[in-house]
């Protein structure tokens, strides 16, 4: 630990000591601090010069293990670090007969290398303590017989017997039973989320009122915690831009210092007495250890992630961090980010003699042959019915095919032209339903609304995002009227629709002129805006491989007022990063001069610079709390009212739905889908 401060800081991913006492480190300086103690009383009550010696010797001998080891196998690297410089100043003060400014030397930099090392494994461990979620054992159902195993002995396909109040061992699928659970640990939702045969389940989630049989869909090295913990701890070798600035001035300085004290003892020893120069080239040493100023960041950094993974956010690694922390404005997909991405039909309107349910049917039968979401809206509305016959996709407009000899059309608006109900059709996308027309024989049977109803907890959260002076915008294919309606209702500052994945990457780059700008998706589909973004941020990503791979930052939950949550925290460690490398630059600057004219000696500056140290760390530390992520009451939650429609047939009239995916084309984030629509069957 003792040249982390001037390399890249490296931290033991393995389980950190739960007490501040269990740390090595913190034994040895405090053994350290005792015999210094014991060696300084001695010698002022008079006693024997042995003793005296004793006591300081083992002081320095202490302390010296906490970053003496480490300097000397970096000598044999080739690596200069400041604990080189601690170890030659250690060494120095010794050979000229000052024992006790030596172990007075050691004892203080060893404490803050405890400080150091117990503040990053701390952070560290509440990563790994995700880990410990997994229950220890399991209930099987194999062969018909319920066994109890070891969660690391579950295979591929085994089916898990949950009972009320269990965690799951692993990822799976539930196959029987309904029931509410809590993922607080894991996504950082608040409530319970209910989930029944065919949902998704993750590891540590607690089941709630009911058994469930659920089949394993990962081991536990692979589940979601795992993927977690592996993901975060590679990341942590991102460096940001301030990380990479401690880093690049730490590294020249060491082996600059230690020419600067050099001279000073070589022209020192030629002009004047060699003692006082030599003694002075030492403390020089001691001053310039930049190892405050190297460990500002990423003490920082590491606090501030651990506390976003304990709270349901991923940030990869510094570099993450600080960019998160300057964003100025950011840029929601609507589909699944603003939404709840479940688009259902609200309204049927009949243009000629077919009744509405007739004009459903007909859709449906069309929709049958298609596999896109926007279509699973139609079909569910009309489950029961035939399939049309040579079903056709027209890219970017939608869908032909015949039945019984009828010829059918289905799509969007200026495909299908809308004529006498132009008013209707005008209505339900202010409204903001996406609507497809349908016709037979060139004649018009009549329309269809589908929406995706924003996320109750959107208005809050764009709101807030609003409140901390960031600009907000929505990117989507859906059409204008259909985007701006949704846009106005959530409160977004500006709305650019009709756009394809490529024109989601030119709206960003404007937005970029104006300042550093974050892009909010599902990881997917929206993938080239993600990564031309300053920060991409993906929306419950939770066992989404693409989007966690794809994005700088993932939400594991759904609850879209993380993302507030998230950006403040991020402004915070920001923060406290910049007061860090202000406070220990400073430090520099001023001991330095000092302690080259004399004006400070050695046991001064040693003291000076380790207060530093342990102030750094301290600031550091602060990152590691989650004041930002609020508990979130369901009920403070906005009333989101139901579309200005009344339906003309008796469906079951549900105010969720849209596009299926980001650009409005309804491939299910499909990278083959390259035209704008908003309808099924392109």
């Amino acid at each position: 630990m003792s040249d982390a401060c001037c390399a890249p800081v490296e931290v033991s991913t393995s389980e950190a000591p739960a007490r501040l006492l269990a740390v090595r480190e913190i034994q040895l300086a405090i053994s350290a601090g005792v015999a210094l103690i014991g060696g300084i009383a001695a010698e002022l009550l008079g006693a024997p010069e042995p003793t005296v010696t004793l006591l300081f010797v083992l002081a320095l001998v202490t302390g010296g293990l906490t970053f003496i080891p480490d300097a000397v196998r970096g000598l044999f690297r080739g690596m200069l670090g400041v604990g080189t410089l601690m170890a030659i100043a250690a060494v120095g003060a010794t050979i000229l007969g000052e024992l006790g400014e030596a172990a007075t030397l050691a004892f203080l930099f060893s404490i803050s290398e405890a400080l150091e090392s117990y503040a990053l494994t701390k952070t560290r461990r509440g990563l790994r303590a995700l880990l410990d979620l997994v229950p220890g054992r399991a209930t099987v159902l194999r062969n018909g017989v319920e066994t109890t195993i070891d969660p690391d002995e579950l295979r591929l396909g085994d089916r898990l017997i949950v009972r009320p109040g269990e965690r799951l061992a692993t990822d799976g699928l539930i196959r029987s039973g309904q029931s509410a659970l809590d993922f607080s640990a894991i996504t950082g939702e608040s409530v319970p989320v209910e989930r029944g045969p065919g949902d998704e389940v993750f590891a540590a989630a607690i089941n709630g009122g009911a058994a469930l049989e659920v089949e394993v869909t990962a081991r536990t090295a692979d589940n979601s915690l795992a993927r977690i913990v592996q993901i975060v701890e590679e990341a942590q070798e991102r460096k940001g831009r301030s990380q990479r600035l401690a880093e690049r001035i730490a590294r020249p300085l060491v082996p600059g210092v230690l020419l600067a004290a050099f001279g000073i003892a070589v022209v020192g020893s030629l002009l004047g007495d060699p003692t006082t120069w030599i003694e002075r080239s030492l403390v020089v040493l001691v001053a310039a250890a930049p190892c405050a100023f190297a460990i500002s960041v990423p003490v920082t950094v590491v606090a501030a992630i651990g506390a976003a993974t304990r709270s349901g956010v991923l940030i990869k690694g510094g570099a993450a961090l600080e960019a998160l922390s300057g964003v100025r404005a950011v840029a929601l997909d609507k589909t699944g980010t603003l939404t709840q991405n479940k688009p259902r039909v609200v309204e049927v309107v009949s243009a000629g003699k077919s009744s509405s349910s007739e004009v459903l049917g007909l859709a449906a039968s069309l929709e049958r042959r298609s596999e896109h979401p926007l279509a699973e809206a139609i079909i569910a509305a009309s489950p029961d019915g035939p399939a049309a016959d040579q079903v056709e996709a027209v890219p970017g407009h939608g869908l032909t095919g015949s039945l019984d000899g009828q010829s059918l059309r289905l799509g969007r608006p200026g495909y299908v032209e809308p004529g006498g109900i132009s008013a209707e059709v005008e209505r339900l996308q202010e409204a903001g339903s996406t609507v497809v027309l349908l016709e037979t024989d060139g004649s018009l049977l009549g329309a269809i609304a589908v929406r995706d109803e924003l996320r109750p907890e959107a208005p809050a959260a764009v709101a807030r995002l609003e409140r901390l002076g960031l600009r907000t915008a929505m990117l989507t294919g859906d059409n204008r009227r259909t985007a701006e309606a949704l846009g106005a209702e959530v409160g977004v500052g500006s709305v650019h629709a009709d756009l394809l994945p490529t024109d989601k990457v030119t709206a960003i780059e404007e937005l970029q002129r104006q300042g550093a700008t974050a892009m909010v998706g599902d990881g997917i589909n929206d993938a080239p805006a993600l990564a031309s973004a300053d920060v991409g941020i993906a929306m419950g990503a939770m066992g989404t491989d693409v989007a966690i791979e794809a994005a700088d930052v993932a939400l594991m939950g759904d609850d879209l007022r993380h993302l507030p949550d998230t950006l403040a925290h991020a402004r915070r460690a920001g923060r406290i990063m910049r007061q860090n490398l202000l406070l220990s630059g400073g430090i520099l600057v001023t001991l330095i001069p000092l302690a080259a004219t004399g004006a400070l000696g050695l046991a001064a500056v040693v003291a000076i610079h380790e207060l530093a140290e342990v102030l750094v760390i301290a600031n550091g530390v602060r990152a590691g709390r989650r004041g930002a992520f609020g508990t979130h009451d369901p009920s403070d939650l906005p009333v989101v009212e139901a579309i200005a429609v009344q339906p003309k047939i008796e469906l079951p009239v549900v105010i969720a739905g849209n596009a299926p995916d980001g650009d409005g084309c309804g491939c299910g984030g499909d990278d083959r889908c390259q035209p704008t629509a908003d309808l099924p069957g392109h």
